[in-house]
Order: C-alpha cells, then sequence, then structure tokens
C-alpha cells in the first residue's frame, strides 16, 4: 500500500491539475499541452490554466516536456507524461513544436481527434510534430513535412504547417485586426486590443470555408504604438476551421499564431482564449471573461535556451 501511494504521489508531480471553481463549468475538463523550444508555453498555458479554472470554473490538467526527474525541459521533445489524460478532456489546448511523442502517448491525441472533440492550436502548433526518429510510426504522416498526408496535422487539421516569418522575428511586433465581417463571433466578444510582440507568420494555405477571426498587421518595431509596415499583406493570425476525420467525426480547430508567453499579457488576447474555451465547449461565452492573473505572471521573453532553468512540474501547483 506504501509502495502504491508513493507512486500515485510521484506520478501526480508529473503534470498540474487545477480544479475549477464551482459555477456552470463545473465537470468541463481542459487539458492544455506547452511543449515547444521557444516561445515559453511552459509558463503561458500555466497561467492560463489558472485563470480558466479559478475565474471560471473549468478544471483544467497542464502537461509539460519535462525530463524524467519532473524538471521542465522545453528542448526535451519526446517525453509529455500524462497524455492518457487527454481521454477524458472535453477541449484540448495544444502548443507543441516538433515533439515526437511514443506511439502510445500519440495515439491518445488521435484517439481524441477522432472522435471530433475541439482543439485550441497556438503559435508553433501549425508544426507541433515531427518525426525524425521513428518514420515508421503510424503517426509519422502527422510530422509538418509529411509528404503522405501534406504538411501533417498543421496543414490537414489547423489549415496550414510552417511557412515563415512573415514579420522580423523580433524586430517587428504583430497587430491584430478583426475581421470586419465575424465582429460579432462569439470568441471575438469585448476583443478589440490585440498586441504581441511575436512577430506575424505566413499563412497561405487556408481554404474559403475558413473563418479567419483577426488578422495579423506587421508593425515596424517591438512597441504597440510602432506604425505599420506597409511593405508588407496582413496575414491570417486568429481563424477557425473543421476537419473531417475517416471516422466521420468533425474536429473543430481554433488555430491562433500569436501566443508567445510574452503576447499573453495582453488582456485582450487572453479574452480570446477563454472565450473560445466557452465557445468550443458549446457554452454561452460572457459579455467581458475576467481575465486577471491568479497571482504573479512575469513571463521570459521568447528565444531558444532561454528557458528558466531548474523549473520543477510542482513549481506550478496553485
Amino acid at each position: 500500500m506504501a509502495l502504491v501511494i508513493a507512486v500515485q504521489a510521484g506520478a501526480a508531480e508529473q503534470w498540474v491539475v487545477y480544479e475549477g471553481a464551482e459555477g456552470a463549468r463545473k465537470g468541463k475538463h481542459i487539458v492544455l499541452m506547452a511543449g515547444d523550444e521557444e516561445y515559453r508555453s511552459e509558463e503561458g498555458l500555466p497561467m492560463l490554466g489558472k485563470i480558466l479554472s479559478q475565474r471560471h470554473g473549468f478544471k483544467c490538467t497542464v502537461l509539460f516536456s519535462q525530463d524524467a526527474d519532473g524538471t521542465i525541459n522545453p528542448n526535451n521533445q519526446t517525453n509529455v507524461p500524462g497524455m492518457h489524460l487527454v481521454g477524458s478532456a472535453d477541449l484540448v489546448i495544444c502548443q507543441f513544436r516538433f515533439r515526437e511523442l511514443p506511439d502510445a502517448d500519440m495515439k491518445h491525441l488521435v484517439d481524441y481527434l477522432q472522435a471530433g472533440k475541439p482543439i485550441i492550436a497556438i503559435r508553433t502548433s501549425t508544426h507541433a510534430f515531427d518525426y525524425r526518429r521513428n518514420k515508421s510510426s503510424p503517426y509519422a504522416k502527422f510530422g509538418h513535412n509529411s509528404s503522405d498526408w501534406p504538411g501533417g496535422f498543421g496543414q490537414q487539421v489547423l489549415g496550414d504547417t510552417w511557412v515563415s516569418h512573415h514579420g522580423g522575428h523580433a524586430k517587428e511586433s504583430a497587430r491584430g485586426l478583426v475581421d470586419g465581417t465575424q465582429e460579432k463571433h462569439p470568441v471575438l466578444r469585448s476583443v478589440r486590443d490585440v498586441w504581441g510582440r511575436s512577430d506575424v507568420y505566413g499563412i497561405v494555405r487556408l481554404k474559403p470555408a475558413d473563418v479567419v477571426l483577426l488578422h495579423g498587421l506587421v508593425l515596424t518595431g517591438m512597441k504597440p504604438d510602432d506604425p505599420p509596415n506597409y511593405n508588407k499583406s496582413i496575414m491570417p493570425l486568429v481563424w477557425v476551421r473543421e476537419y473531417k476525420w475517416e471516422t466521420g467525426n468533425t474536429t473543430k480547430a481554433l488555430t491562433s499564431t500569436i501566443g508567445a508567453a510574452v503576447d499573453l499579457q495582453s488582456e485582450d488576447l487572453r479574452r480570446l482564449f477563454v472565450n473560445a474555451c466557452y465557445w468550443l465547449t458549446g457554452l454561452e461565452v460572457p459579455a467581458k471573461a475576467a481575465v486577471d492573473y491568479v497571482g504573479e505572471f512575469k513571463p521570459t521573453f521568447f528565444g531558444f535556451g532561454t528557458f528558466r532553468k531548474g523549473v520543477k512540474v510542482s513549481d506550478h501547483k496553485l
């Protein structure tokens, strides 16, 4: 019995659960998956999970790329414990980049999607997977440069894979422009002022049926009041699309190429993601969703190798 308790206690430290406060959202489970080397999803997604749980009543489970001892390591592309918990999710929020999970773990996510359940995909999730180690995996086609399933998960399910930095990376920030034909969309409720330090991505493969909610305007600098770069076109920044699987089920996906941890200092961007959680789980979106931080949030600027070293999963417990 002592051994069982010890094992369970150790496993619990591999992910973080934020129990939802009482309310209409009680019982809705959101799994947030942090795993990218550059944009500090390991900081931004726990912050978002705290808001969703404590301000809105969702149960939130945050998974992390990590080493065997529970130390968060965004550079570890093959170890995201807790993927089996996706099976109980009503919504998944994914911020992966070039992950290659063991087949048994990847199966949980694929089963979830093929059941027709919804997903929010942030920033590098357009190129969430990269199969270089196990090219014979049944999930190798999910890789961002797949030829069997062109563009892999990003292009097929979300609408596009990795294309380019359309804005100057770490030199030109992004302003979100509401699409006038979609200004009444529930996800955009009380969302108008969206700005982030990460640049606009190139997006070129969306289909006519895909619905763009925000367009990305490239600014000439890294301040919110910098003028636009008129030499660069606007690009889709946040959009919604549906993908029908061979199972006959359809996944509804909201994709946002803005979403570095520092971008989430934008109140209206946080609100957009909270709104999307309501909308994708079939709940009425609030008139103005509360998005104040729960505790302190001082995100690290994006970059390779800039993540905070030595942080344990357990450090993110509420």
